[in-house]
């Protein structure tokens, strides 16, 4: 026989945040305990996490830290949320260097007014993704304000991970000779905020790519020890990402149109509002530049994982010149990908 669990009663009153919420007397102490710490059980209730981690006790351990914002619009899309994506982009921002995520905060901007159906929605995303990493959510902050100061709700989050001895990530590695490698398709996040904002009429079954990645780095590291940097292709997509890594390194990379993987669907949505694929946004697509020696195992590493099932290379670095992109057309020329100027789709995350 199966025991349920009672049912406690909500100690908010209503269905909306308002400005009272954030004037620290007991409607903010309400929502605090019941939306965000009832879910993500902080360890203590200080005004500071206190952490510590045998892997920090490595000599030659480096600790990785990192911050990020997020604003998208709309807050709840096709394949996650903005809660979702602010945990995914913080561990991937870590894992990208090489860390082992561990610890996160998590800071809300609420617009009076927002639901609280989102904001738990948001917070149960958080959770399930950090637990299904391996992170922690020790502390974070929350503040409202009044209607039009804020779009329901934003995010900021911190991200703090341990890079073991040894590991060395960056672009400044990467070697003419070395490949590139991505986990999956591309374009499916901005596509699908494109779609979601119903701006364009556009119907698709495109879902977005948000996931973490830091299981799958662990992967290709282990199959190529000697892999040499990566990024994560969030705004301004793989062409952004590329450049970066191109005019870092000081060397020319060269991608293959017809090795690129999109799915159909992208393709048609960018054909009819003549977006360039290279440059949408993705929140779970990572390029790597790995050894030719070792491109094969970390291949093979990346589709054993569930982030890397279609995982492909797409590329070489070349010896110049320094920080250029080119791409192979499916017709046998070459096109400059240069840097982005602007931003094709505004707040993707």
């Amino acid at each position: 026989m199966t025991m349920e669990r009672p049912i406690i009663p909500s100690r908010l009153r209503g269905e909306r945040v308002t400005l009272a919420h954030g004037g620290g007397g007991k409607a903010m102490r309400d929502l605090i305990e019941e939306i965000f710490t009832g879910v993500f059980q902080p360890p203590g209730t200080e005004d500071q996490a206190r952490l510590t981690a045998q892997a920090l006790a490595e000599p030659g351990a480096q600790l990785a830290f990192t911050t990020d914002s997020f604003v998208v619009s709309p807050p709840v899309f096709p394949g996650g949320d903005i809660g979702k994506i602010a945990v995914c982009g913080t561990i991937n921002d870590l894992a990208v260097g090489g860390a082992k995520p561990l610890w996160m905060s998590a800071a809300f901007i609420i617009e009076e007014g927002c639901e609280f159906e989102l904001l738990r929605r948001i917070v149960a995303s958080m959770q399930a993704e950090a637990e299904k990493a391996g992170v922690r959510i020790v502390t974070g902050d929350t503040k409202v304000v009044g209607r039009g100061a804020a779009d329901k709700v934003f995010v900021t989050t911190s991200g703090v991970g341990v890079i073991p001895p040894g590991r060395d990530l960056q672009a400044g590695n990467i070697r003419p000779g070395d490949v590139a490698l991505v986990n999956g398709v591309l374009g499916d996040h901005g596509a699908t905020i494109l779609a979601a904002r119903g701006d364009m009429a556009l119907s698709t079954d495109i879902q977005s790519d948000c996931q973490s990645l830091n299981a799958l780095v662990e992967a290709v590291l282990h199959a190529a020890p000697n892999a040499r940097a990566a990024r994560d292709a969030t705004r301004g997509g793989l062409a952004s990402a590329l450049n970066e890594m191109a005019e870092t390194a000081g060397v020319a990379i060269e991608i293959d149109e017809i090795a690129l993987p999109l799915r159909p669907e992208v393709k048609g949505v960018c054909e009819v509002l003549g977006l360039d694929p290279l440059y949408l946004a993705n929140e779970g697509t990572l390029v790597v530049f790995v050894p030719e020696a070792e491109a094969e195992a970390a291949l093979h590493a990346m589709r054993d994982t569930e982030a890397g099932r279609g995982a492909a290379r797409i590329g070489l670095a070349k010896p110049g010149p320094a920080g250029r992109v080119t791409m192979r057309t499916a017709f046998g020329g070459q096109r400059l990908v240069d840097t982005l100027v602007g931003e094709q789709l505004p707040r993707i995350c």
